[in-house]
């Protein structure tokens, strides 16, 4: 693990529960080592401080972008916090999200904030599961007259989308789209931060296992 910001994200992830070992059955069915939920940033000052990892993570991939859009509901609080650590760095960008629901009433539709039209938007979320979301916030760009060109997420858990797939989520939503997923860490990361951590020592094998049996590259 080279990147600071990926010691400190799933040092961070550790602190905040958001990220835990144990058994965890998935939704696909699978039984986990490991279950992360980033709905556990849940103060200001961890907020800010994975905003920071974001903002780590994006520069160091050196991507195009000049509007934040994050699709409901976990990508709002983590595009707003991102959008707050940019400013802080000198850079003011606008910020978009979206609703579950139109709203049929007052300004109406299901986008609130910034205008997506000619902008160039990254899409910030917390993880690509089956990717159904992140091609709904695609679609939402698209129809609004903005091109998406990146995805950025907290954790890649680099598996395979299903049994016989070659791709994970993150994959195929880049190969079909054509454009780059950026993750702040991925769960070769989490592998070597297992390795440096003497407190995760008893989860390495199980960890490796499931990499193995489950990993993409």
């Amino acid at each position: 693990m080279t990147a600071d910001h990926r010691r400190r994200f799933l040092q961070l992830a550790l602190a905040a529960d958001a990220l835990r070992f144990g058994q965890f059955t998935l939704k696909s069915g699978r039984v986990s080592p490991y279950f992360f939920n980033a709905g556990r940033f849940d103060s200001g000052a961890v907020l800010a401080g994975l905003a920071a990892c974001y903002a780590d993570a994006v520069d160091a991939a050196k991507l195009e972008f000049d509007l934040l859009f994050g699709p409901a509901y976990k990508g709002i609080p983590l595009a707003t916090a991102l959008a707050c650590e940019f400013a802080r760095r000198g850079r003011d960008l606008p910020l978009a999200f979206n609703r579950k629901e139109a709203k049929d009433h007052g300004e109406g539709g299901s986008l609130i904030g910034a205008g997506l039209s000619g902008r160039n938007v990254l899409i910030v979320d917390d993880v690509i599961t089956a990717g159904t979301a992140i091609r709904e916030s695609l679609s939402i760009i698209a129809e609004a007259g903005g091109k998406a060109t990146g995805i950025v997420i907290a954790l890649d858990r680099q598996e395979r989308v299903h049994e016989g797939a070659a791709e994970s989520a993150a994959q195929s939503v880049s190969r079909e789209h054509g454009i780059p997923v950026i993750a702040v860490a991925g769960l070769d990361d989490l592998l070597a931060f297992a390795a440096e951590n003497g407190e995760l020592d008893g989860h390495r094998d199980a960890l490796s296992a499931y990499r193995t049996h489950y990993g993409v590259g």
